[in-house]
């Protein structure tokens, strides 16, 4: 077995490719509410391949829109800025990561999974109080600490996965096991290096020890995201373990099942679509 330190998690993220500007203003946006919301929509349009993700996902069934948005302009105006900057977030990190290379690693499984987790979180905020579009990005990057070790440390990464399918153990519990440390410890690191919105943050840090988090963390609420998911078997992998919902975590959204229940349509409706626009 391999373990690896948080200084040599650190030493790596230090060496990871920098963000596309249209990322790192959108980051920054989360401390500048006053921001200029034209310049920055002029910045991301600027960025072909990122404007085009991101009208895919504002076009696509996730938000239902009657009319086609053509520009990031568009979307601005028709979705609202927060709900724009939290898809350029969650779009802009992919590329950044290369976590083919690690056997074992479902990357398909993994992206399905977030969108899954995502479009939980987001059904399920206004229980918890928090922001849907907020919510949306917390659950699609909560994971974000898989890709970095697949991606960065894949030889060691790939002993995770061969231990887990020996002992059928829980993902989160082999890596502790294999590497001294989780996915989410690592997510969390990386949060930190990217100055990533304090409440994303706290979701990818704590999302797998959510009573450890304070009472009004994202976390709570991404937990029970990601419990759902796997329920819900949003993923497509058909050896997907379902985790414990932490007890804590639940009675910090309110505890009510009947209402739960009555969003997990709302979860599963338009899930492949979405998958395909944040995917493609």
């Amino acid at each position: 077995m391999t373990q690896l330190s948080r200084d040599q998690v650190v030493a790596r993220l230090k060496q990871l490719p920098s963000l596309p500007s249209a990322v790192s203003e959108v980051l920054a946006s989360f401390a500048n509410e006053d921001i200029e919301v034209e310049t920055l929509a002029q910045q991301i349009a600027r960025d072909q391949g990122l404007a085009a993700r991101v009208l895919r996902v504002a076009n696509s069934s996730f938000y239902g829109l009657q009319n086609k948005v053509g520009t990031i302009h568009e979307a601005v105006v028709v979705l609202g800025f927060r709900a724009v900057r939290s898809m350029v977030l969650a779009v802009g990190m992919n590329g950044v990561f290369r976590a083919e290379q690690c056997p074992g690693f479902d990357v398909q499984g993994h992206l399905r999974h977030g969108v899954g987790v995502g479009l939980a979180a987001r059904a399920l905020a206004p229980l918890a109080g928090q922001a849907p579009e907020l919510a949306f990005t917390a659950g699609l990057l909560h994971d974000i600490g898989e890709l970095v070790l697949a991606s960065n440390f894949s030889r060691q990464y790939a002993e995770v996965f061969a231990y887990r399918r020996e002992r059928d153990a829980f993902l989160v519990d082999a890596e502790r096991e294999v590497l001294g440390i989780d996915h989410a410890e690592v997510g969390g690191l990386l949060a930190e290096t990217w100055r990533f919105p304090a409440a994303i943050r706290d979701a990818v840090a704590w999302h797998h020890r959510p009573a450890e988090a304070s009472a009004d963390s994202l976390g709570n609420l991404v937990h029970v995201a990601d419990v759902t998911a796997r329920a819900l078997g949003l993923s497509g992998n058909p050896d997907e373990m379902v985790p414990p919902l932490d007890a804590t975590a639940w009675a910090r959204l309110g505890g009510d099942w009947q209402a739960y229940a009555g969003l997990l349509p709302q979860i599963e409706k338009g899930f492949e679509a979405t998958c395909q626009a944040m995917t493609a």
